[in-house]
């Protein structure tokens, strides 16, 4: 007859084996690729390919305010968006419609929501909203003279609430501002 090893033991070993099966089967907090913001500087360090990069991956909205726009990367990239589906709208401060062609012009001729802030003397913000989750902003101006010339710096930040934030002062401004279209503006109902 083979004795039988000592209890002790035996308790341990399933002990151990069940604090690990309870450990194993924990559910892990994800640790995420990517940090949940990204900062560029300019000049010439990618700021407007990584706003272009956000509006190729954005899937049902884009909110824009800008202050000055004028970077034909950034135009296209937010018509483009708008031409798989996505709903784009822009308010843009009043001096992008002094010019005879303005970026105002190049996205309502696009058939994009485009409307001019009409409640503040400078409409100064440089914000994009994509599909709630994800933020645009900084001292960056949507320009070529942004990227190239100017220092500037531009954060892209993945936040659901602080997107719900940035998405309600959007909406207050789109309240007071009116759409523009075909080089005139003419007032929104909200």
């Amino acid at each position: 007859m083979t004795p039988n090893p000592p209890a002790r033991p035996r308790r341990f070993r399933l002990g151990l084996v069940l604090v690990v099966l309870a450990v194993a089967l924990m559910p892990m907090r994800a640790v995420p690729d990517e940090p949940a913001w990204q900062v560029y500087f300019s000049p010439n360090h990618g700021a407007t390919k990584a706003v272009v990069d956000a509006l190729d991956a954005a899937k049902a909205t884009v909110l824009v305010q800008a202050y000055s726009f004028t970077s034909a990367p950034i135009a296209k990239a937010l018509v483009e968006a708008h031409d798989r589906g996505v709903d784009v709208q822009v308010i843009l401060d009043r001096k992008e419609t002094g010019s005879k062609y303005s970026s105002a012009d190049f996205l309502a001729h696009a058939g994009i929501v485009t409307l001019i802030d009409g409640q503040h003397a400078i409409a100064h913000n440089k914000v994009m909203v994509i599909d709630g989750v994800a933020i645009i902003t900084g001292s960056f101006n949507f320009t070529t003279a942004a990227e190239r010339q100017n220092a500037e710096n531009l954060l892209v930040i993945h936040d659901r609430a602080l997107a719900a934030r940035y998405t309600e002062n959007w909406s207050r401004a789109r309240s007071t501002s009116p759409r523009r279209r075909s080089g005139r503006t003419r007032r929104t109902c909200s």
